[in-house]
């Protein structure tokens, strides 16, 4: 199940690739959803006046949606970095996929206290692979 702060990561993700709005497909495709899925959820969250959206041109984040998918982007690389520095888990992407939808913020601000995230969290994120850059490396450096 696709949370709110998911389809926000996803749209700010899909409009960072694009370099402009976000097509729902784009979207529905990172989140593996159906068209209609993603196009129910979008009419919420523009509902909520987190994002416009325009019939053919795609969406576009409002002030407030681009403040939260940050937030939802930074808190999805805190749950990564603790699972990879912390617990050591070999396939941190996956579970921290899994976990974003379920951890809150204060569980993320907590975890933030135990890890030592990068200063530039979350412009460090690279929208192309959906991963964190930093991270990236030094699981490479770490597995040789």
């Amino acid at each position: 199940m696709n949370t709110q702060a998911q389809y926000l990561k996803a749209i700010y993700l899909t409009q960072q690739q694009a370099d402009g709005p976000a097509s729902t497909g784009n979207v529905a495709d990172l989140l593996d959803v159906s068209p209609a899925s993603a196009n129910e959820m979008i009419g919420k969250l523009e509902d909520r006046g987190l994002l416009d959206h325009e019939k053919y041109k795609g969406v576009d984040l409002t002030d407030e949606g681009i403040q939260q998918a940050r937030d939802a982007l930074q808190n999805y690389c805190i749950i990564e970095r603790f699972l990879i520095e912390v617990l050591e888990v070999e396939d941190f992407r996956t579970e921290a996929k899994t976990l974003e939808g379920v951890i809150d913020e204060t569980v993320a601000e907590r975890l933030d206290t135990i890890i030592d995230r990068e200063p530039q969290c979350p412009d460090c994120f690279n929208a192309e692979d959906d991963v964190c850059g930093l991270i990236d490396v030094e699981a490479e450096v770490s597995s040789d």
